[in-house]
Formats: C-alpha cells, sequence, structure tokens
C-alpha cells in the first residue's frame, strides 16, 4: 500500500486537505491514530516534522508533507517535488525586548532547533554567533540567561511576545513541501505534481 507521510501539528490539516482534493480523503481516524487509511488506496503515517523525510528517504514512506525549514535543515536526500503553498511562517531571529539586539562584546549567543540554518544564515549577515541546540521552549533561553537570542519558527508571534521577545530580522520564508523517496518515485502510478 502506497505511503505518505505527514507532518504532526499545524500542517496536518492542510495536508490532509490538500490530499483530499486529489482524491485521497481520510477514511476514519481516532484522536490517538497515527496511521490513517485514505481513500485511493493510500495510507497517511503521522509523525514529528524532522522524521518525515526520514521515513521518506528510508522508504518507509513513499512521500511526504514537510516544512521546508526541516529540507533546509536537515538537506535529506530525499527529491523535493513542489512546495505546496499552505503551512507559510518564517524563521526568524528574535531576543529580549529590552535588550540590543547585538552584544557589545562577544558573539551572538543563539538556542534554536536549527543549528545549521542559523549558523548558515546568521554567518551570511557577517554575525559572530555561538549556536546553541535547544529542542524546546526555545523562547525560555534569553529569559534564563542562556543566550542572547532566538532563531525560531515564527507565525503570528504571539508566543514571541507572551515571552517578552521581539523579532529582530526575518532569516527565511518557509512554507509546506511535497517529498518523496528517489526509488519509489519512479513507480507511483498518479501524477502528484502538475507540469
Amino acid at each position: 500500500m502506497p505511503t505518505i507521510a505527514l507532518t504532526k501539528g499545524r500542517l496536518l490539516k492542510p495536508s490532509l486537505d490538500w490530499l483530499a482534493g486529489r482524491g485521497h480523503a481520510p477514511e476514519a481516524a481516532t484522536d490517538r491514530s497515527l496511521r490513517l487509511p485514505l481513500t485511493g488506496g493510500w495510507e497517511a503515517v503521522l509523525l514529528k516534522g524532522p522524521d518525515v523525510p526520514v521515513f521518506v528517504r528510508n522508504g518507509a514512506a513513499d512521500l511526504g508533507i514537510v516544512g521546508s525549514d526541516v529540507l533546509e535543515e536537515d538537506g535529506p536526500d530525499v527529491y523535493d517535488l513542489a512546495a505546496l503553498g499552505f503551512g507559510r511562517c518564517r524563521l526568524c531571529l528574535a531576543g529580549p525586548e529590552e535588550r540590543p539586539p547585538h552584544p557589545a562584546a562577544g558573539p551572538l549567543r543563539v538556542a534554536t532547533k536549527y543549528p545549521r540554518l542559523a549558523e548558515r544564515l546568521l554567518g551570511e549577515r557577517d554575525l559572530w554567533v555561538r549556536v546553541i541546540r535547544v529542542t524546546s521552549s526555545t523562547e525560555l533561553a534569553p529569559l534564563l540567561g542562556l543566550t542572547d537570542a532566538v532563531v525560531d519558527i515564527v507565525d503570528t508571534g504571539r508566543t514571541l511576545a507572551e515571552n517578552g521577545l521581539v523579532e529582530r530580522e526575518t532569516l527565511l520564508p518557509v512554507e509546506a513541501h511535497l517529498i518523496a523517496n528517489r526509488r519509489a518515485y519512479r513507480f507511483l502510478e498518479e501524477p502528484w505534481v502538475e507540469g
């Protein structure tokens, strides 16, 4: 049975809507389902974003829908078939409102879930940085003195504001992408990308 890996969270509903528009609507699901039968003989598996390309690259899923931030950070060996036009947000540099954007001396200490991407994008801006990888609650790092700033995904900016942080700079636009396993894609019977 052909399988598509979907990102849980805010990308899930628009991904399911996109699939339904191509004849692959969910047949039934429970709140705790990690596998979801789709009409048209497909199955969806629900994963955390960084795991989607892992499952696709290794052949456990034929296709996947994941944020471009994950693709930029990890550089997985998959086909990046198309930007899908939903899940738009941005990767931003943010810091406490009351502090200057950059320290007077020493490197800018940055907490992020995207260490490679942060180092590359901030390096392109000629900033001297020390990147500290964290996997959750990034906003706490500058509030507790671990770092001066964060590099994180921002949609509305509400979480930043609620934690006393402000956006300093947009580093990269982000949106959902359709990816495919390099071997499996040749054998898929239907066109997943027009043109």
